[in-house]
Order: structure tokens, then C-alpha cells, then sequence
């Protein structure tokens, strides 16, 4: 009997350009933490449509609740990427607890949990195989020669545990509101496998700082970076974000550019107005695929409502992430 050989492949795990217009995606630790009574957000991705047939497709919802010093929430994602039709669907709960670490209550400090379950899913017989090429008639994939795979299921759910910390110093008056966080995600090591083998998932750690400068009453900038690990991969995010207040409109202006290591280089625009956030921003490819891609990568829209606790127009931003 001839010994089967596995080759290694590398895939990328799904991710957002504006991460951090989803809290709860970030960071389990970000749960409540808002200035209102609630908040709800939806972001969509729609990645690679220029080399696939197929795009890769991520969409979210969140909803989250401050109680005191606790905050408590939920969070769906769905990712859907290539011919197979893979699909993960992740269902999350969260709870996070925050005190401010001094009588000012400039200064806090906010842990979070994160529990639920991730289905993933392939329909393998939409693939095609080397067993099924055959060169009759020019040469064509026949799906009725057996592939010769041996799928021992083709959906699988896992059990999905993440937690997380996070400091920042909230006073609306300063020049300076810094930030910097941490977050792991696959706490447990789940087994994941379409094949029946014995493959554990890596833990994914996130950290993510910053420091929103408030350059006048009316205009801000915030650069920030985000690390991530997992074994081997990494990944490295540089952004800055700007804001600017029109008074008569009473809105804020948002933009921003981002760059993400050896992959991408992202522009977002957006405003802020009263209860509701909206931005919309575009991945322009420069790792070696642009060559292919003709530095088309992805679109992202993400759009938040957030129920106020008063009238009050002292507070416009806050916590000032």
C-alpha cells in the first residue's frame, strides 16, 4: 500500500480592516463599555472578488449592555469564502466587568469573557480533485471518477472560549486619552478537523494600543497598532484616525488610513452623528498578489446605534477609543 503524504497549506483566518468599529470582535473586554444604554453594530465584508469566483464574505452583528460596572453581550459572525461553499457561523456571549482605578474615575480597567460555539461547515462535493482530471476531450474535471479524499464529516461544531483586558484613561478634557489592551481568543484548543485527525486550534492573542489626541475642542487624531499571533503567523496594523466636529451640523467627520503589513493598505470614511456611527472603507492589495489582483482586495461597511442614557450634549465620544 502506497503511504498517503499531507502536504501543509496555509489559509487566512477571517478578519476586519476596521476592527475596532466592532468592539465585541476585538475584545471581550470592550463589552458595555459605551456612553449609552445599549448599542447595537453590523459590519460586512466582501474580500478577493478580483481573483476568485467566489468572494470571501464576512458579516457580524453585536449587541451589547452596560449594568454598572458590568457590561454584558452578544455577537454572530458568519464567514463564507470559495467554490466549496466553506461557511464558519460563530455565536458568542460576553461579560466584562470595569472599575476606574482612581476617585477621579479617569482612569480604568475593564476584563471580559467570551463563551459560545463555532460550526464549520464544507460542501467537498462542489470541489474537484487531480484523481478527476482526465485529458479526453481536451481535458476536464469528471466529478464522477472518485476523488480519492476522505472526508470523515463534512460540519462540525466546536466549542469556542475567549477573554480579554483593557486600560484607558477617559477624561474628556485632556490633550492625550491613551489605550492599550490584549485579548486571546481558542482558549481551550478545540479540535477542529473535517478528517477525523487529532488538530488542535491554536490560541490567537490580539494587542492593540493607541492614544486619541485631541488637537483643539473640535479636531482629533488617534494613531494605533494592532499585533496578532498565532504559532507561526503574525500580523502587524498601523492606523490613524481623524475627527473633525461641525458644530451647526452637530456631527463628527471620521476618516482614517491603515496599513497592514505586507498586505494592505486601507482608507475609511465615515461620521458620526447624535446615536449613529457609519463608516465605509476599501483594502487596496499590495501584498504579491497585486500583480493578479491589480491591487483590488476588499470593500467594508460598518454601521452602529447606540441608545443614549440622556439629552446631554456634554458627552460626544466616550469611553475615547
Amino acid at each position: 500500500m502506497a503511504a498517503t503524504v499531507l502536504n501543509p497549506v496555509r489559509s487566512q483566518d477571517f478578519h476586519l480592516s476596521m476592527y475596532d468599529a466592532a468592539p465585541l470582535f476585538l475584545n471581550p473586554a470592550l463589552t458595555g463599555v459605551v456612553d449609552a444604554s445599549w448599542r447595537v453594530h453590523a459590519q460586512y465584508r466582501n474580500q478577493w472578488r478580483a481573483v476568485a469566483f467566489k468572494p470571501y464574505n464576512t458579516a457580524l452583528i453585536s449587541l451589547d449592555i452596560p449594568k454598572g460596572k458590568w457590561g454584558f453581550g452578544g455577537q454572530i459572525i458568519e464567514m463564507r469564502a470559495g467554490v466549496g461553499n466553506y461557511n464558519v457561523l460563530q455565536g458568542l456571549l460576553s461579560a466584562a466587568y470595569a472599575v476606574p482605578l482612581d476617585k477621579e474615575q479617569y482612569n480604568h480597567i475593564s476584563l471580559g469573557i467570551q463563551a459560545g460555539i463555532t460550526q464549520k461547515r464544507v460542501e467537498y462535493a462542489l470541489y474537484t480533485f487531480d484523481n478527476q482530471y482526465t485529458s479526453a476531450n481536451g481535458g476536464y474535471f469528471d466529478k464522477s471518477i472518485s476523488s480519492g479524499e476522505n472526508f470523515n464529516t463534512q460540519s462540525y461544531i466546536i466549542p469556542q472560549v475567549n477573554a480579554g483586558f483593557m486600560y484607558f484613561y477617559s477624561k474628556q478634557q485632556a490633550r492625550l486619552n491613551p489605550f492599550v489592551g490584549y485579548s486571546a481568543f481558542n482558549l481551550t484548543n478545540p479540535r477542529e478537523t473535517f478528517f477525523g485527525y487529532d488538530n488542535k486550534l491554536p490560541i490567537r492573542h490580539y494587542i492593540q494600543g493607541g492614544v486619541r489626541i485631541n488637537i483643539n475642542e473640535l479636531f482629533y487624531i488617534l494613531p494605533k497598532a494592532l499585533f496578532m499571533l498565532q504559532t507561526n503567523a503574525s500580523e502587524q496594523t498601523y492606523a490613524c484616525d481623524m475627527g473633525y466636529f461641525l458644530k451647526n451640523e452637530e456631527m463628527y467627520l471620521l476618516g482614517g488610513v491603515t496599513y497592514r503589513y505586507k498586505d494592505a493598505s486601507i482608507v475609511y470614511v465615515g461620521f458620526r452623528k447624535n446615536s449613529y456611527i457609519a463608516k465605509f472603507g476599501y483594502d487596496a492589495n499590495v501584498s504579491g498578489l497585486h500583480d493578479v489582483s491589480k491591487y483590488r482586495g476588499a470593500f467594508e461597511i460598518s454601521f452602529t446605534y447606540m441608545g443614549k442614557k440622556s439629552k446631554s450634549k456634554e458627552v460626544r465620544h466616550c469611553p475615547r477609543l
